[in-house]
């Protein structure tokens, strides 16, 4: 569109809620947006400061026209806009990731109606209450259902007609207990009816309801001596009271709710729905979205707000949600709640998504690991404030028992996964004692002073297993070498995993749930795994060595001479004459015979 056109466009826009449609020049519609104010909304997408994304700046150029629809409230201009999303699947809108087909209960439209599980809704006049997130939570409730209610099961056409004329026969589930026998008229249309209408408050989420009418009822049984009678319906509200503990998570009191919240990535958001009556979850679902133009929190909650009003039918005057929408809706108030049930409730929905979100993780990083180690390593470079993305990480650990073979070691990540090819061993050659800062500064001048001599490609991130002394004393290595500056580097502190960095004399602390935080700790505990072994090996060593160094006319030479062959000092004090000589020579062999074998030629 000419500049002139736009101005010509805006001028001539509503001053009045609706829905907006971009579309290009081949007329496929680009985008669908909702506003309080159309002209104002459009035209913003074509002030300079809104066209900084470069998504956006795309779109925007694309735009050949542009249509407006008028609703009578910002309400019916989130489900309008919902609705063509939906239906058009525009290139720029958010994608709603949901392609399942949910489970439904439904009461049959039948004389004696039948109750089941379907995913299949029909236009037929049946009721279908749900859509329940797992067929789980629907069979729970069929199988209250069940205890409670003895329901046909068959097929039949149970008109009054054919029952009447005794057209069909009771059948094996009548005998087992399971029906009551409508087909033969053994039980009544009325009784039949009142068990549908608890079936359906019970669906509903009205179980105080339903208990109260079979209160009543088994009084009247047990005034009557119908005990038999009385004690059925003493079973049926007990088995409603069970039901109604395990599903009551909140305040009774609480009667019709929705609850909503949100959880953020970089380019998708997880929308968590919960349906509270009568202080029970009835009904929950997550949404996952996929971000197309840097959509806002308030844009991802306003779709998502649409999405579960559409699907679940709800009609509730109440939403609790995170923070405030930007939009209104006639007829419903917004709830941001700091503290008690309602707070409880948000939490509850905070943490139903936060699963959803890690199984959704566990799924990619099998189907797209490329996907997920970027979306990590792009979580540490904004967690670290780092200028790039730290595809190479290296991290170093000290070793050392009183100064004893002192070690070190740095294992190397790529991509956020251990390198293990690449992990190097340090024997500390310049430091006497035991002196981690001194251990430190040569570990790291010899590292990547082999690196540069070698021309091997640097890492982006250095971790260092301590606090600002071992951090600074890495530095002085960088500094030699004139890398300082150039890669960068933090220190990590055990006790309170604090995170330093140069210059800083402030310490950052990372959410103890973060995946930055995750990573770095996985770096400093393979270093110290890796160190630990080296160090373990060395002492062992050492210690082998001495038992042979020890033994008159046995040097250095010969021990190291002897292992190689026979690998341990077992299997040197085992060995023969002739097998010793062959290493050593005939007169250390006869040393390393008599040393071993001084017990033997005693006795």
């Amino acid at each position: 569109m000419s500049e002139e056109t736009i101005k010509n466009k805006i001028r001539l826009a509503p001053k009045k809620p609706g829905v907006y449609q971009f579309f290009d020049d081949g007329n496929n519609l680009l985008y669908v947006g909702k506003a309080k104010n159309l002209k104002n909304r459009v035209a913003s997408y074509f002030s300079s400061e809104k066209t900084k994304s470069g998504k956006l700046k795309l779109m925007v150029n694309k735009i050949n026209s542009i249509k407006f629809i008028l609703t009578e409230n910002e309400k019916e201009a989130l489900l309008l806009e919902n609705n063509l999303i939906k239906r058009h699947q525009p290139k720029y809108n958010v994608l709603l990731k949901d392609d399942k087909s949910y489970p439904w209960i439904c009461i049959k439209n039948e004389p004696v109606p039948r109750v089941f599980g379907t995913r299949n809704l029909k236009q037929d006049g049946s009721e279908y209450f749900g859509p329940y997130t797992s067929a789980r939570m629907m069979n729970d409730f069929l199988d209250l259902i069940r205890k409670n209610y003895k329901l046909r099961s068959c097929s039949y056409l149970l008109s009054e007609e054919n029952i009447s004329s005794g057209k069909y026969k009771v059948c094996l589930e009548y005998h087992l207990g399971n029906c009551k026998g409508p087909c033969e008229g053994k039980q009544s249309s009325e009784d039949y009816a009142q068990n549908i209408e608890e079936i359906r408050n019970i669906v509903k989420g009205n179980v105080g309801k339903v208990k109260k009418r079979l209160k009543i009822a088994m009084m009247e049984a047990a005034q009557q001596l119908r005990f038999e009678e009385a004690a059925e319906y003493k079973r049926k509200i007990e088995t409603l009271s069970l039901f109604q503990q395990k599903s009551t998570v909140v305040n009774p009191s609480i009667k019709n709710l929705d609850v909503f919240s949100l959880i953020e990535e970089e380019d998708l958001s997880y929308v968590n729905y919960m349906k509270v009556h009568n202080g029970a979850v009835i009904q929950g679902h997550t949404l996952e979205i996929k971000k197309r133009l840097e959509e806002s929190k308030h844009e991802i909650l306003s779709i998502a707000i649409a999405e579960m009003k559409s699907r679940f039918k709800s009609e509730s005057g109440t939403m609790v949600v995170p923070f405030k929408p930007d939009f209104e809706m006639e007829g419903v108030k917004f709830i941001v709640p700091k503290r008690g049930d309602k707070k409880s409730l948000l939490d509850l929905s905070m943490r139903n998504g936060k699963f959803y979100q890690f199984e959704r993780r566990k799924q990619r990083q099998k189907t797209d690991p490329e996907r997920h180690s970027n979306r990590i390593l792009k979580t540490l470079k904004d967690d670290l404030r780092l200028n790039v993305l730290p595809i190479h990480i290296e991290c170093f650990d000290n070793s050392n028992i009183q100064g004893s073979n002192p070690v070190a070691a740095c294992v190397v990540f790529k991509n956020a996964k251990p390198a293990k090819k690449e992990y190097r061993h340090f024997n500390i050659k310049t430091v006497v004692g035991p002196d981690d800062f001194a251990s430190m500064e040569e570990v790291v001048l010899r590292r990547y002073k082999r690196l540069l001599e070698e021309d091997n490609p640097l890492p982006q991130l250095i971790v260092i297993d301590g606090g600002k002394g071992q951090l600074n004393a890495a530095l002085k290595s960088l500094e030699i070498l004139g890398l300082r500056g150039k890669i960068a580097v933090i220190g990590i502190a055990k006790r309170l995993e604090e995170i330093y960095f140069p210059g800083d004399s402030l310490a950052l602390h990372l959410d103890k749930k973060s995946e930055s935080l995750k990573v770095i700790q996985q770096l400093r505990n393979e270093a110290h795994r890796f160190g630990i072994t080296h160090h373990r090996n060395r002492r062992s060593k050492a210690a082998i060595q001495s038992q042979l160094t020890e033994i008159k006319g046995i040097g250095k030479e010969s021990t190291q001479l002897l292992l190689q062959k026979f690998k341990s000092v077992k299997r040197i004090q085992h060995a023969g004459k002739s097998e010793l000589a062959a290493v050593v020579g005939l007169k250390k062999a006869q040393l390393l015979w008599e040393h071993f074998n001084a017990d033997r030629a005693e006795r």
